[in-house]
């Protein structure tokens, strides 16, 4: 298979890449709507001393290939045809096949999103060993950002397993030592848990969650412990940024909280793949080199 895929021509396999890029983005539209209200579901049912399991699957891991895909309107069943991702949008005009309800832009967004990251790691790495793992990383960090965004909720279902595979991923086509990854763990969880407890210990309030503290410690295992602060700077000063604007522009809330989660994803994303630049270019401006 990776012979045939090294043997074909430059632009097939990028299509190739593209067309999967778009077909995993399909499936994160799903894990974004579904993931959620699975959790929710869960946190109620353990709430209530006398609740039984919901019995639609909720609470196994089917809960995200069944049942199959709906209109949340009219409960249209979607045909294959209507599934295609990003295309399907465009054949529907945007609206379901049978109650005419609007579809949210967002899904074709988000396929094709997918499809053009997809694309850009595919085509700086090339057939590799390296793109397949750099493929899991973003398409992992397009599902937590969303789901922050509509949520401000980053699941352990996502988070520990990006951790996992970060380790797995030094051992196998990584250019770190396996300590660097560990303590980049324990660095990333540990700053913001300490932040935190002293933002709370000043002023009373949580500033993030802890779901922040394990998407950081996932991103120290992928990048090691040295890229933990630019990470940081940079998550930080998007995020300040960000709000300010949104507080002037369209006149959002201060006070209201803000995910910090899209944040710590881009930050660690640009750090995977442009962090040895700017490290380098750190360095040289504290003066080490």
């Amino acid at each position: 298979m990776l012979q045939s895929l090294y043997a074909m021509p430059e632009w097939a396999f990028l299509l190739i890449v593209f067309i999967l890029g778009a077909s995993v983005g399909s499936f994160l539209n799903v894990v974004i709507y579904r993931l959620p209200k699975k959790l929710y579901a869960e946190f109620k049912a353990e709430c209530d001393e006398y609740a039984e399991p919901p019995k639609n699957g909720w609470f196994g891991l089917e809960y995200l290939i069944t049942p199959s895909s709906t209109c949340p309107t009219c409960g249209h069943k979607i045909r294959a045809w209507e599934n295609l991702p990003v295309i399907g949008w465009f054949l529907l005009g945007g609206k379901c096949s049978s109650c005419k309800t609007s579809i949210s832009k967002r899904y074709p967004a988000v396929e094709f999103l997918t499809a053009l990251i997809s694309l850009f790691v595919a085509q700086r790495f090339g057939v590799s060993e390296l793109t397949a793992w750099l493929l899991l990383f973003t398409w992992i960090l397009i599902a937590l950002t969303a789901i922050d965004l509509d949520e401000q909720l980053l699941p352990d279902q996502l988070t520990l397993p990006l951790l996992w595979l970060g380790l797995l991923f030094q051992m196998s086509a990584g250019h770190l030592e396996l300590s660097d990854s560990i303590l980049g763990v324990i660095f990333g969880y540990g700053i913001l848990w300490f932040i935190y407890h002293v933002f709370k210990m000043i002023t009373g309030k949580e500033g993030m969650g802890y779901g922040d503290f394990k998407l950081l410690g996932a991103l120290g295992a992928w990048l090691g412990w040295q890229m933990i602060p630019l990470v940081l700077i940079f998550s930080s000063v998007t995020g300040a940024i960000f709000g300010i604007l949104l507080a002037v522009i369209a006149k959002r809330d201060r006070q209201a909280p803000m995910p910090f989660g899209p944040f710590l994803a881009a930050g660690g994303f640009i750090g995977m793949f442009w962090g040895d630049m700017l490290f380098a270019k750190y360095l040289i401006w504290i003066g080490i080199h």
